[in-house]
């Protein structure tokens, strides 16, 4: 699902909304004393997503959630793609990365490993985010916080600036990517209700009844060289791991 979002986006209102921890018009200002608040509408619209994907977190449902009118929702969040925004960076703040001046555990890979498993953490907590584009990402608390968190470790690498956005960047991009491919994974076993696993078995025929070896022959040498003998899951963890691996020590090269 892709949110649409329209060319006259209120900027500024979303801006006010994820960093309404600074104080700022968060809330409505006048008439009634309101009766929501932007983080019990945030946390319903999570819920819902969690439990029935993106497309089901609509204003009206997540109104009906919280037993309030549609329109009421609307006095606080402008619209689908503004709440969606809200849900990201909220889950993302999530991840608690440690902060400039806060203990941090090992050393830079650890630290690199660390924002790795709480990112994917998050994906597997909740898969609608692998629904959601990241292209042009909310910027809010929790997304400033994982680049601030990853900038902050190439700097103290000593690379040069371009070097360290490249790097962190590289980091971000990828662990993304593999997060989100966990998620979809997540998002279609649940809405199928078959297991990847199961999904390839039931083509095993296909290996013996289209499967051509003269034509794929370094896939079929790998196959009998034990290559594929893992798991769907395993195989893709695996990849994912020696894929961050190499390119953490493509930057550890560099520093040496």
């Amino acid at each position: 699902m892709t949110v649409e979002r329209s060319g006259a986006e209120d900027v500024d209102r979303t801006l006010a909304l994820l960093w309404r921890a600074r104080g700022g018009g968060a809330e409505p200002t006048r008439g009634r004393r309101p009766t929501l608040t932007i983080e019990r509408i945030v946390a319903a619209a999570i819920a819902v997503a969690d439990a029935d994907g993106l497309a089901a977190a609509s204003m009206h449902r997540v109104a009906k959630e919280l037993g309030a009118g549609t329109m009421t929702l609307y006095t606080y969040v402008p619209g689908k793609a503004e709440l969606v925004d809200l849900m990201v960076d909220d889950v993302l703040v999530g991840r608690r990365l440690p902060g400039p001046g806060e203990p941090r555990r090992g050393d830079w890979r650890e630290q690199v490993a660390l924002y790795a498993e709480r990112t994917r953490q998050v994906y597997r907590d909740h898969p609608w985010l692998c629904e959601v584009s990241r292209v042009r990402p909310p910027l809010g608390p929790g997304q400033l916080a994982g680049q601030e968190y990853l900038l902050s470790i190439m700097d103290a690498l000593g690379l040069p600036p371009r070097q360290a956005v490249a790097a962190a960047n590289g980091i971000g991009t990828y662990v993304d990517a593999n997060a989100a491919l966990g998620a979809e994974n997540t998002r279609l076993e649940r809405s199928t209700g078959q297991s990847t696993e199961a999904w390839w078995h039931q083509r095993s025929s296909f290996w013996e009844n289209y499967f051509v070896v003269d034509a794929h022959p370094a896939m079929n040498r790998i196959w009998l060289g034990g290559g594929f003998d893992q798991s769907a899951k395993a195989q893709g963890d695996t990849a994912y791991e020696f894929g961050l691996n190499r390119m953490l020590d493509g930057i550890q090269a560099l520093v040496d």
